[in-house]
């Protein structure tokens, strides 16, 4: 190669490295709801930089587009390699931190996806995961999603009402339900905000003077007893327990509001409640990753995102 055609080289790669720059923090956003991972995030951007500095770009027409499809194919495969290692199996301390950073890298996610939101994406198969989040969080059509997830439009639409109703957040019409769930919402929020701060006078309000706390034994510290009662007890066990709450969200757990703790949105426990008059009666703290996978969790009524509109499309899918 002449030193003219070094420069020349040189020349594109900086120019390319620009215009990625300036997809980079949109290109990062979409690598978070899809992975649901800092570092995931950061390694399919890197790995979609490395095939556009070798691709021909003069066939390119829409670079937003064409890095759209790449990035999301890339994250496609981190999903599936996530999903043969079993990679995110409850660890022997259910809350210990999973990277280096983690009250960092749960602002940053929570910040941008949505504690909730992350967690019921956690359940869905790759495929469905990428079709609901590119369709319906990003506004991409589904003849673009298409070639993503290797399916045609229609069987790409199916997988994302698929995932959508799974993790659910549909309205409720029945008015007794509204007032329902609305009432199970307000006594969760008041706990986890007690919690949270240690405040024994806001346990007492929201739980049971008979209330009653199980758990298993993957869920509770060494030496905590497995069940206890009386709202004494329980109120002051859970303001010294508070801590966990930090990363606690409200979802529907197998159709009542429960309270998931998922630090970086992985969910590590769940809350399972029971209300009665008015009141948190007993809860069974779920921490066994079988019992825990077996869980259905979805989103509250509307909660679900609403569909982007700064999503750029594909105009031409890389081979």
């Amino acid at each position: 190669m002449t030193e003219a055609a070094k420069t020349a080289k040189t020349a594109q790669q900086r120019e390319l490295a620009t215009l990625f720059d300036a997809e980079r923090t949109r290109l990062r956003g979409v690598a978070l709801r899809l992975l649901g991972s800092l570092d995931e995030a950061d390694d399919a951007i890197q790995r979609t930089w490395l095939k556009l500095s070798r691709e021909d770009t003069t066939g390119i027409r829409n670079l937003a587009g064409w890095l759209t499809t790449v990035l999301a194919r890339e994250c496609l495969d981190l999903l599936r390699a996530r999903t043969r290692r079993a990679e995110f199996v409850l660890p022997d301390d259910p809350l210990a931190p999973t990277s280096p950073n983690p009250v960092e890298d749960d602002v940053v996610l929570i910040e941008s996806v949505g504690r909730a939101l992350l967690v019921v994406l956690d359940r869905l198969s790759p495929a469905e995961r990428v079709a609901l989040v590119l369709h319906d969080v990003f506004g991409m059509p589904f003849t673009d999603v298409a070639p993503v997830v290797a399916r045609s439009p229609v069987a790409a639409k199916k997988l994302a009402s698929r995932a959508r109703q799974k993790i659910g957040g549909g309205a409720v019409t029945e008015p007794s339900s509204r007032r329902r769930l609305a009432e199970q919402r307000r006594l969760a929020s008041a706990f986890v905000a007690a919690a949270r701060h240690g405040d024994l006078a806001g346990l007492l309000v929201v739980l049971a003077p008979d209330v009653v706390r199980t758990a298993d034994a993957a869920a509770v510290p060494e030496g905590v007893p497995l069940a206890i009662s009386g709202i004494d007890a329980v109120a002051r066990e859970t303001a010294v327990l508070g801590g966990r709450a930090a990363a606690a969200t409200l979802v529907l757990v197998d159709d009542t509001v429960g309270i998931v703790v998922a630090p970086g949105g992985r969910p590590r426990l769940a809350l399972v409640l029971t209300f009665r008059d008015g009141r948190i009666s007993a809860y069974d703290v779920v921490g066994d990753p079988a019992r825990l996978a077996a869980l259905r969790l979805r989103l509250l009524p509307a909660s679900y995102p609403s569909g982007g509109t700064n999503a750029s499309h594909p105009v031409r899918p890389p081979g």
